[in-house]
């Protein structure tokens, strides 16, 4: 059976052949090009510490200027073939895991920066495997947050707290949507909020995503 990660990649790789490199995406001023890029250096090149690591960021800004000079659909061809056999991301287990949020995310990023985009209507499959991802590395783009979170799944109820504290805001919806929401696509996911009205202002302006 073909993985989230995988599926989400390969499509990713479809609409970025389609937009073209020069489309809009929701990372702020980056182009299809310049996602594409960061994706293949993520998995596949040591500068990818510098993601992470500021000291490094030199590194990483080198390794970006260089692949940016490659034509287009070379690097899209590279990404669609996933990770160098070296890459912690080949391993299958791994890779799936670490890379099915990530591919799920930048591949809205690409489909909702274009204009009359609709959600898709995702596999159950889909939405439990981004729900478990959620509740295992959600905590990270969730510690800015200016209160307490608490997601919910709108489909069963089930509930996580990615962030503890005193005051708590629920962030209501399908896991793919919450996802969104929590990794800082505020304006483009379909969630609800709940909560004091002060908690929910504030976690709404509040700095969310990694």
């Amino acid at each position: 059976m073909t993985s989230i990660a995988a599926h989400e990649r390969a499509l990713l790789c479809a609409l970025a052949q389609q937009l073209g490199p020069d489309a809009p995406t929701l990372c702020g001023d980056w182009t299809v090009k310049d996602l594409v890029v960061h994706l293949l250096i993520r998995e596949g090149h040591p500068a990818a510490a510098g993601i992470l690591v500021p000291p490094l960021r030199g590194l990483l800004d080198r390794a970006t200027a260089k692949a940016e000079t490659e034509e287009f659909s070379s690097l899209v061809t590279r990404l669609r073939h996933g990770p160098p056999a070296l890459s912690p991301f080949s391993v299958p287990k791994l890779g799936s895991l670490a890379n099915r949020m990530e591919y799920y995310i930048h591949h809205e990023d690409l489909r909702r920066a274009q204009p009359s985009w609709e959600p898709r209507s995702l596999p159950g499959r889909t939405e439990d495997g981004l729900w478990t991802a959620l509740r295992l590395v959600g905590r990270l783009p969730t510690m800015g947050a200016p209160t307490g979170v608490v997601v919910e799944r709108s489909d069963n109820g089930d509930r996580a707290t990615l962030k503890k504290g005193s005051r708590q805001v629920v962030v209501r919806g399908l896991p793919s949507e919450v996802a969104l929401y929590v990794y800082g696509r505020k304006e483009q996911a379909r969630v609800e909020l709940v909560g004091d009205d002060a908690d929910v202002r504030a976690l709404s302006d509040g700095k969310l995503g990694l």
